[in-house]
């Protein structure tokens, strides 16, 4: 069976081959990062990579910003299992609930079933967290163990369970948040779980508090954690030999520290990117994937300020095109701190100006440079 054969993208087919050749060239560990994940092209661009890097260049394993009982539902779905890539995902985290990254399961499934004996393998980055089923789980025993506590534990779990369809700071910032922090809320829950019987309902009470204790909100940083989630992709890919792509945002890719505009006063904050670039040295590249303007369906995104990257790069006329700052010239042409548009859950276009990232090193931070000029939204798949 021949491999499935890859559409068209936003870039041309060869400048596509040349740009996974690119990137191929001395990764181990390949970042293919986005400004935002509300754009079907550049979502759409950085699969068409993805697959090449696959048909072509030998990678093996796909690392998601998941956890890793969700992503192995996802490694299953490619690995011939039964479903649907839909249904595979909707246990997923929301931003990889649509319709592209279906797509890009798809093909992995297809590539697997003509490659039965060298697969690509679906893993996620985060350990495991707790899924809808705890909170139901939890009810469950305690309605049969201890009925009179109930309601208050309804009362605790029912809000917070939703951060699992909206996390808790895009609600904040929607302005649909209930008001008493989610943790707080779990907190309380596990103290009327703790003593009683049965201890796996405890183990599940506190994998939700930890939930909510480690999210956006409860730690009140947008970092994530770096040095956790780049030693699960080291491990792997230690543990497989495989050559790994990573999707997540740029700034969780970046190879340098990076100042979010959210959070100024935080100042230079580790990646998983830079991160893996101290474990791997240039065995670690990344890619940044950014955009000038377009509708994601939750905004309309105007043009970036004169100065930002984004408006840098811009070339009116073409749809998108791609550079290597390691090659002759390119770095120094690109030197220098830089600031680059980053489209998150609370995105308002009010607030356009506070929606990026700082490096102090652009070359630094960065290896391969692409972008869009006009982005459309992704297609969500039905909740």
């Amino acid at each position: 069976m021949t491999t499935p054969p890859i559409p068209a993208g936003p870039l041309p087919q060869e400048a596509l081959d040349d740009l996974a050749g690119a990137v191929a060239a001395d990764a181990t560990v390949a970042g293919l990062g986005e400004s935002t994940r509300f754009a079907h092209d550049t979502s759409t661009l950085r699969d068409q990579v993805f697959r090449r890097l696959v048909r072509d260049h030998g990678f093996r394993a796909l690392a998601l910003q998941d956890d890793a009982a969700a992503a192995a539902r996802l490694d299953a779905y490619a690995a011939g299992g039964p479903g649907t890539a839909e249904a595979a995902l909707a246990g997923a985290w929301r931003p990889w609930r649509t319709a592209e990254t279906a797509t890009a399961l798809e093909w992995i499934r297809g590539f697997n079933r003509a490659h039965p004996a060298d697969p690509v393998r679906v893993f996620g980055v985060k350990p495991a967290q707790a899924s809808p089923a705890d909170y139901d789980a939890v009810l469950d025993h305690v309605r049969r163990t201890a009925p009179e506590r109930l309601a208050e534990l309804a009362s605790h779990l029912d809000p917070i369970r939703t951060a699992h369809d909206v996390d808790e700071h895009v609600q904040r910032a929607r302005g649909t948040h209930p008001g008493r922090p989610f943790a707080e809320h779990a907190r309380d829950a596990l103290a009327l779980v703790a003593d009683l019987p049965g201890e796996a309902a405890a183990a599940r009470m506190r994998l939700i508090a930890e939930f909510h204790q480690r999210s956006v909100a409860g730690r009140a940083d947008y970092a994530g954690d770096a040095g956790v989630w780049a030693e699960t992709i080291t491990g792997w890919q230690r543990r497989t030999g495989h050559r790994v792509a990573l999707w997540d945002g740029i700034a969780h890719t970046s190879a340098a520290p990076v100042t979010l505009g959210l959070a100024p006063g935080r100042g230079p904050r580790p990646t998983v990117g830079s991160v893996l670039r101290g474990h791997y040295g240039t065995g670690y590249v990344s890619v940044a994937i950014g955009f000038h303007h377009g509708d994601l369906g939750v905004a309309e995104v105007p043009a970036p300020a004169a100065d930002w990257l984004d408006a840098r790069l811009d070339a009116p006329g073409r749809a998108a095109h791609w550079l290597d700052l390691r090659t002759d010239g390119q770095g120094r042409r690109w030197a220098g701190p830089a600031t680059a548009r980053v489209i998150s859950g609370v995105y308002e276009p009010a607030r356009d100006a506070a929606e990026h990232l700082v490096v102090d090193s652009l070359p630094d931070a960065f290896d391969v440079l692409v972008h869009v000029h006009r982005v459309s939204p992704v297609r969500w798949l039905a909740s």
